[in-house]
């Protein structure tokens, strides 16, 4: 009875403090944002497998179809930034269950989609749900657990993200085999009505007395807009033209830079992105992403058209890659409590280059077992590398920043997914998908990250020297 008064009724002495909420209500606070998390993830996903169904049932193109994934992806990566902001100002509960809120509606409102524009528009709000939830949820994490547990706490979170990605596929297919494909939107609803009743036991809501940012965030959205939107574009449609609008947006951020540089919290976070240890954390995640993506998506192509496997035997062959990271990912966070996250993650490089090197060499009839050894081998160094460097962009960060800093993590897995998909598709488009190159360009970026947490290191050596 008492832990379910500290859910419907969080006592006001149990403001956030240094060292995490008091249990049991953080046992709570953990479970609530686990449940959240994992929804955003797998609405995120879980479309894919009913795009055929869709397109057929709705009367459009397969080209046009996939636009249902990609706008989500798209506003979400648009709005994590400008929301850290505003959830600073609302407090990061209130944007997180505003968020929740928005994300549960346009679920079930899917439920009545009977045309393609409207379910554009409904998953459109859908990502706005998500990008406010998401935007400060890595910021809660730091103040639902104490600062000795926050990479065990991040350890725990990637499984939820890994695991929730890994199942939405199977959720996906089964609900379009065996139901309405539009119970594939709403699914999450009687689990998102879970999440928002157990969101009480969230860390109180502090919101900071800072101005609105309204030019910075509507700059920093469009600026996105047009990097994304670039990217997207030269992909799918016109090279040119997809060149010259992500031009325009390097030059849109270019100069949001020069504006954002002149504030003392800004939405784009260019203060921390000048810290060394934060800067460099956070090109390394990226740099990582792009990796472990152009791993994912072209892996299976050479296993397939290259190799000869069937399709489901494909799925099969890929799953030692999710099962390790579940594993890997919750250890790596625990164990970066105790030992430096650099040493975790240059370690973990060390082990992800190894292992794209392996799968870049093996021959043209390596074995199921032997392709399975070598791509497990590849997510334990990836696992290594995620959480330590995760709790140091989060950790690291003034405490009035970590929405800031969870946003720009945030940013940095959607843009580097981003940048996977389209550098795996250009390396399709010259002929190149069935041959090693792919996990080689992928092999590059993993040097690139460990490159990025040696410099880190060394800067921060180099500082405590000077001192």
């Amino acid at each position: 009875m008492d832990q379910m008064s500290s859910i419907a009724r969080p006592p006001q002495a149990d403001a956030v403090a240094e060292d995490g909420l008091p249990l049991p209500r953080r046992l709570w606070a953990i479970v609530a944002i686990s449940l959240g998390t994992s929804l955003l993830v797998i609405d995120g996903a879980i479309p894919t497998v009913a795009l055929p169904t869709i397109a057929r049932d709705l009367g459009v193109s397969s080209s046009i179809v996939t636009n249902i994934v990609t706008v989500y992806q798209l506003v979400l990566v648009m709005l994590l930034l400008p929301f850290s902001s505003l959830g600073d100002r609302l407090g990061h509960r209130t944007l997180y269950q505003y968020g929740q809120g928005l994300f549960m509606v346009a679920s079930g409102l899917c439920f009545f989609a009977d045309n393609f524009v409207v379910l554009l528009v409904l998953r459109s709000a859908q990502a706005v749900g998500a990008a406010m939830a998401l935007s400060v949820s890595s910021a809660m994490l730091r103040h639902i657990y104490p600062s000795t547990k926050l990479g065990t706490g991040l350890g725990v979170n990637s499984v939820i993200v890994a695991s929730s990605a890994a199942l939405a596929p199977t959720l996906g297919g089964y609900i379009v085999g065996h139901t309405d494909w539009h119970l594939v939107f709403v699914v999450a609803v009687p689990f998102a009505v879970v999440s928002l009743i157990l969101g009480r036991a969230l860390p109180d809501p502090e919101p900071l007395d800072r101005k609105s940012e309204v030019v910075s965030g509507v700059w920093s959205a469009l600026s996105m807009l047009l990097l994304v939107g670039g990217l997207l574009l030269g992909t799918h449609e016109s090279v040119a033209g997809g060149a010259l609008v992500f031009a325009m947006g390097v030059a849109s951020t270019a100069l949001l830079v020069r504006r954002e540089r002149q504030r003392a919290a800004p939405v784009l976070p260019v203060d921390l992105l000048a810290n060394p240890t934060l800067g460099l954390s956070a090109l390394a995640a990226m740099a990582c992403f792009v990796a472990s993506g152009s791993l994912l998506l072209s892996l299976p192509f050479r296993l397939e058209t290259g190799m000869g496997y069937d399709p489901q035997v494909v799925g099969t062959l890929l799953l030692p890659f999710p099962l390790t990271m579940l594993v890997v990912s919750p250890l790596a966070g625990w164990v970066s409590d105790r030992v430096a996250p650099t040493k975790l993650g240059v370690t973990g490089m060390g082990i992800a280059i190894t292992g794209l090197l392996l799968l870049a060499t093996m021959g043209d009839n390596p074995g199921m077992f032997g392709i399975c050894w070598r791509l497990s081998f590849t997510a334990l160094g990836f696992g290594l590398f995620f959480s330590p460097n995760s709790r140091l962009l989060i950790g690291r960060a003034p405490r009035d920043r970590a929405a800031a800093a969870g946003g720009l993590l945030s940013t940095s897995r959607l843009f580097g997914q981003t940048l996977a998909a389209v550098l795996v598709g250009i390396l399709l488009a010259a002929g190149f998908g069935q041959s090693p190159v792919p996990l080689y360009a992928a092999c590059a970026l993993a040097v690139v990250a460990a490159v990025c947490s040696l410099a880190r290191y060394r800067t921060a050596a180099i500082r405590r020297a000077a001192t």
